[in-house]
């Protein structure tokens, strides 16, 4: 692992966009925190209506988990949509399904709209099931979807895996036609183009380290000086500091790592990812993985070790996941790998949500490629009093004895690695 390169494997082709060196206006309507998907697609929106914006991050434009996922376009919910239906009825399940629905074809308008050139492609998405039982639940969650959503998804039997993928690791799948796949730095560059061409102003390596009441506004405090505005929207999620105490008790960071192979032969592609689709697995520490835009590469991406410190050595751990789905690429190289913060909430549902006047949208659990661009533009429908409603309208629990360092991460990933062999041990 000595020669792989520890920064994304998308900043080849964009790296983060470096901001203007503008100054800190001390007065605009809105401030947003956060320069991802979801501040910036408010930016655009509130721009577009016509106030003045100014948008702060702590790093450089994007460069937190908008440049650094593995550009899966799920809209991904923790709960299955059979087990959202028990828990909070039919009516209630389908909603926040249909929110997801809408929120992909948005996402999709948007970069169609606008011709973002992100590599933007609708081939679907296939999730693997680790032994009969999960395959047979799968079974029975097709049928629920497509019988209350229409999705036209697919239950794909152990005799056919070999369309879909080279690995003996499943026992079946789930195939849902409606998820995509994009390169998520240069969808990044095109929102924050869209941005600033509206006339928002984005100020990167800018902090904000404290927001009071000022009158029916704010004061909000940044590293090269102080703002007043009438809004607030904290776009920070998994990247949440002690700037925002109150948020930061509610929201778990949890590191995702990837990691992306050497160029691979057409054959040994052919053979391992015969569609080239977005691929899962369901494990509770999930594993997701995909070609790279140009087909040549796979990238893999997993929860990376509890304890880690080391990069090198969490990326030998994730590799060894994708060994162990494909044995094929024991011999392959690694080229590329990194990390980023995933926020997870007590509900593992996303959340928007005003507290105190300053407007909030969040917990995306690890599928913010879809939730952060639809709920960022929620958001900014709020501030204009235009159609803000959302399924998913709550502020999350506080998480008790949890004040932002997630103490507890290693008994929960033993634990819940513990359940995924336990899969794995049942028969296929």
């Amino acid at each position: 692992m000595s020669g792989v390169i520890l920064n994304p494997y998308w900043w080849d082709a964009a790296g983060p966009p470096v901001s203007t060196a503008d100054q800190v206006l001390s007065t605009c309507d809105v401030a947003i925190v956060g320069a991802g998907y979801t501040g910036l697609s408010a930016a655009r929106t509130l721009a577009e209506a016509g106030l003045s914006v100014q948008v702060f991050d702590k790093q450089r434009v994007g460069e937190g988990a908008s440049s650094r996922n593995g550009g899966i376009l799920s809209g991904n919910l923790r709960i299955g949509f059979g087990a959202a239906i028990r828990k909070y009825g039919l009516e209630q399940a389908v909603a926040i399904y249909r929110e997801g629905i809408a929120a992909r074809q948005f996402l999709a308008a948007t970069i169609r709209d606008n011709a973002i050139d992100c590599d933007f492609q609708m081939n679907g998405r296939f999730t693997g099931a680790l032994n009969l039982d999960d395959f047979g639940a799968m079974q029975r969650e097709v049928d629920l979807l497509n019988t209350h959503l229409d999705l036209g998804a697919q239950a794909i039997a152990k005799p056919d895996l070999p369309d879909e993928t080279g690995s003996t690791a499943y026992s079946g799948g789930l195939l849902r036609p409606d998820i995509g796949m994009f390169h998520p730095a240069k969808f990044l560059r095109g929102l924050a183009t869209l941005a600033t061409d509206a006339g928002a102003t984005l100020h990167g390596e800018t902090a904000v380290t404290g927001i009071a009441r000022k009158g029916e506004g704010f004061a909000v405090a940044t590293a090269r000086g102080t703002v007043t505005v009438r809004h607030v929207v904290m776009a920070t999620n998994g990247y949440t500091d002690a700037s925002d105490r109150w948020l930061r008790r509610r929201l778990v960071p949890i590191t995702s790592r990837m990691v992306v192979t050497e160029e691979i032969s057409d054959n040994l592609m052919n053979h391992l990812l015969p569609r080239r689709r977005a691929m899962g697995e369901n494990r509770n520490l999930y594993r997701y993985y995909r070609p790279s835009p140009d087909g040549k590469r796979i990238m893999l991406g997993s929860r990376e070790p509890a304890l880690s410190r080391d990069p090198r050595a969490a990326a030998e751990h994730v590799r060894a996941g994708l060994v162990d789905i494909f044995p094929e690429l024991s011999d392959v190289a690694i080229t590329h790998s990194w990390s980023g913060y995933v926020a997870f909430s007590r509900e593992e549902l996303p959340r928007i949500f005003e507290r105190d006047g300053i407007h909030y949208a969040c917990a995306y659990c690890g599928s913010g490629t879809v939730w952060a661009h639809w709920l960022g533009t929620k958001v900014a429908l709020r501030i204009l009093e235009k159609d803000g409603d959302s399924a998913f309208d709550g502020a999350p629990k506080m998480i008790p004895f949890f004040d932002g360092r997630p103490w507890f991460l290693p008994a929960a990933m033993a634990w819940y690695g513990l359940k995924d062999r336990q899969k794995v041990r049942r028969p296929r």
